[in-house]
């Protein structure tokens, strides 16, 4: 497996933060934290799978042409290749843990389609 991450490394981005909880064998765990009125990169993964559960806020998740407002305790699987974005249309922070599967987990392994940033 490719890991470029340690536990308890954090990093900022443009729309909020994550900190890396767990590594395993084939997986990560991260916290993430996405600002009030900011959203990630619609992106998709070539070499891995990803399941969101959302701890608080509400989070408006999209996943291939589907846009679905996500609040406390929902989840959602997101398929290698499929491509995702969450997204925070309000005032209060939304959080939610991310576990990454798959052979490679590193920064390499995203495809963006559209981003706020200027990351394309």
């Amino acid at each position: 497996m490719s890991v470029n991450y340690k536990v308890g490394e954090m990093g900022e981005r443009p729309w909020g933060t994550w900190e890396v909880l767990a590594i395993g064998s084939n997986y990560i765990v991260k916290r993430i934290i996405v600002n009030p009125h900011q959203k990630l990169s619609l992106q998709s993964h070539e070499f891995r799978s990803e399941h969101w559960v959302i701890v608080s806020g509400i989070g408006t998740v999209t996943l291939d042409e589907k846009i679905t407002d996500m609040n406390q305790d929902k989840h959602i699987y997101i398929q290698k290749r499929q491509k995702h974005r969450m997204e925070n249309k309000t005032d209060v922070p939304v959080v939610f843990i991310e576990v990454q599967t798959g052979d490679t987990l590193d920064e390499n392994d995203i495809q963006r389609y559209e981003d706020e940033y200027g990351r394309i």
